[in-house]
């Protein structure tokens, strides 16, 4: 099971961080991935990080955005800087195991998806 949180309204340049609580599978076995969906639009890829792998970035998102996984709580974190207008969307934690790197930006390819959690980016 996975739990998002963290979304809200931020003026443009501003931060924030979500975070993605999992349980119910043992979590250093876990790989997982951000995905975010804008009206109108197709869910697309924003970031991922395996078990023994550097973290994967889309190419709107290198540099602004960083994955980051914290055993102690279980949890995966997005902290997105820099956000600007065309962040906003629903943005999905995603988990999964076994997978390989090249199938990690195709949403399909995740069995486990969290509620989504809101992230509004105001000009």
């Amino acid at each position: 099971q996975l739990q998002a949180s963290g979304g809200g309204l931020v003026q443009a340049g501003g931060s924030l961080k979500l975070s993605c609580a999992a349980s119910g599978t043992p979590f250093s076995t876990l790989s997982f991935g951000w995905f975010r969906q804008a009206p109108g639009k197709e869910r697309e890829f924003v970031a991922a990080i395996k078990r023994f792998a550097s973290p994967t970035y889309s190419d709107s998102t290198k540099g602004r955005f960083s994955i980051s996984k914290d055993h102690a709580k279980s949890t995966v974190n997005l902290q997105m800087n820099a956000l600007r207008p065309e962040d906003t969307a629903i943005y999905y934690c995603a988990a999964g195991t076994n997978l390989i790197t090249s199938s990690l930006r195709g949403y399909n390819n995740w069995p486990y998806w969290g509620q989504g959690t809101l992230v509004t980016v105001s000009s």
